[in-house]
């Protein structure tokens, strides 16, 4: 989304005076700039206007500013002290009886100057939207792995608005929310447009396949901007992904609607193998849903492997007959008997958290945790890093583990209702608060990490830049980290 003109006219290093009032939502395209007594062939509607009013006069003031409006601008800035000292009362009066916001330009202000600042805060828009769309890219492609339903619910909530996942015949497979299913029989006549037209080459009757008119249609239905996306490889189409919004949908989230419809059609044709066997029984191994299960070797260990490709490793490695994979937000977790944990690490071929030995099933839930820990570690090191290894582990170990463990429920305490704070806050101290980095890691916003964080300071009522209260915290995590629970309940959570 552009810039807003009002963010453009308060940063102090313009030095924008507002003339006449400046609409808070009134976005800016472009900077222009031009002398013309009437630029309007040249603009196109949004752009914000710079102008030393060079052939303006009384007699005209009125008409360039309705030209200017008619033409959509979004404001203009008269730069003073080149033509005219200040700027022009009969301008000031026509941009406040016709709604032009009218900024003045001071004269230690290059026009250039507001042109690079606009140029900037586009550029850092877009940014936000190749990021915001690639998260949400790797949100879906990670619901993919549980199944169409789960692209749905997270498509709904990638766009905030529904989405309903249609059959080729127009029938409700999947819906979210539940409710949004009674939008469907509304759609049924524009589906039509997607399905494959009989190719006027084709002899009637031949068989030969048709052609899709369109792969996607925008339209209105009551309340909601609608995009109906066909799903399919080539020109047979499977079915239909059609969401809904309040608002039209920007590009980027078009991008994000045909990602999904991407994996829909993939999941649809591609035949189950065996990586995803091994994925779906370390999903039932770490108390996930999965339709079979297998025990481990124990004992095992687990591994955080930030290179993604080690599935594809373990594919074409006998040793992977005997490893359990499975992809996480920002990596793979391989649960391996523990004899085999150096060569498995070996093929992970670059950062990679190694948990301590687990003698049971039970024990996994608390290896994960600490293979996901050391994999924090290591991703600063560059290679494997056994949690024994991390900064601080011995000190655990000379601690009474019942007085440990009651100063560290006292502590966490106030955390313990929102899980998601708890992750965060660990994700930010194994990197020495840097937020940036913590953010990659959870795979999350830094504005939502920052958000998080704030909220741990004012739940716990300290501050998080003390060197002593992070050290209090780091030990009362180790704490509850060594004392996990079953598997699911502690360090286990799926993405959010």
């Amino acid at each position: 989304m552009p810039p807003r003109l009002a963010a453009v006219a308060a940063l102090l290093r313009l030095g924008l005076r507002p003339l006449t009032p400046v609409p808070p939502d009134a976005p800016v395209a472009w900077v222009a700039v031009s002398e013309l007594a009437d630029p309007t062939a040249y603009l196109e509607g949004g752009e914000l206007l710079l102008t030393t009013g060079m052939r303006l006069t009384s007699d005209n003031a009125d008409d360039y500013v309705t030209r200017l409006v008619r033409r959509g601008v979004a404001g203009v800035g008269f730069g003073v002290g080149v033509v005219h000292d200040a700027v022009p009362p009969a301008l000031v009066g026509a941009a406040r009886t016709h709604g032009l916001a009218l900024l003045e330009v001071p004269r230690a202000t290059p026009f250039i100057a507001v042109g690079k600042a606009v140029s900037r805060m586009l550029a850092a828009e877009w940014y936000e939207d190749v990021t915001r769309a690639f998260q949400a890219q790797r949100a879906l492609s990670r619901a993919a792995l549980d199944g169409p339903s789960a692209v749905i619910v997270r498509l709904a909530r990638e766009l905030g608005g529904w989405a309903l996942l249609l059959d080729a015949a127009g029938a409700v497979r999947h819906a979210e929310p539940p409710s949004a299913a009674s939008r469907a029989d509304a759609l049924t006549p524009d589906l039509a447009r997607l399905r494959p037209a009989p190719s006027p080459a084709a002899p009637r009757g031949s068989g030969a396949r048709g052609r899709a008119v369109v792969g996607s249609l925008s339209l209105v239905d009551g309340d909601a901007h609608v995009v109906v996306q066909g799903i399919g490889l080539g020109d047979r189409p499977l079915g239909f992904l059609a969401v809904g919004t309040p608002e039209p949908l920007p590009h980027v989230a078009h991008t994000i609607v045909g990602a999904a419809a991407a994996l829909l059609a993939l999941r649809s044709e591609t035949p189950r193998s065996g990586r995803d066997l091994r994925a779906a029984l370390a999903a039932a191994l770490l108390g996930l849903p999965a339709p079979e299960r297998a025990a481990p070797r124990f004992p095992a260990s687990v591994l955080a492997c930030a290179n993604t490709m080690i599935i594809d490793a373990l594919e074409a490695d006998p040793l992977g007959d005997r490893c359990l994979a499975l992809p996480r937000p920002g990596h793979v977790v391989v649960i391996t008997p523990s004899a085999d944990v150096h060569r498995v690490a070996a093929l992970a071929d670059g950062p990679a958290g190694v948990s301590e030995p687990a003698a049971s099933a039970s024990e996994l839930a608390a290896a994960l945790v600490q293979a996901e820990r050391a994999l924090s570690a290591a991703r600063r090191t560059g290679g494997p890093l056994g949690y024994d290894e991390l900064p601080g582990q011995g000190l655990l170990s000379v601690l009474d583990p019942d007085l440990a463990r009651g100063f560290a429920d006292a502590l966490l305490a106030p955390l313990r209702a929102e899980p998601s704070l708890l992750t965060s806050l660990r994700a930010y101290l194994a990197v020495g608060g840097r937020l940036e980095e913590a953010a990659r890691d959870l795979d999350v916003h830094r504005h939502t990490l920052r958000t998080r964080v704030r909220r741990v300071a004012d739940l716990l009522g300290r501050d998080l830049d003390e060197p002593g209260v992070r050290a209090e915290l780091w030990v009362a995590l180790a704490v509850t980290d060594n004392a996990a629970g079953p598997i699911g309940l502690t360090g286990a959570s799926g993405p959010e």
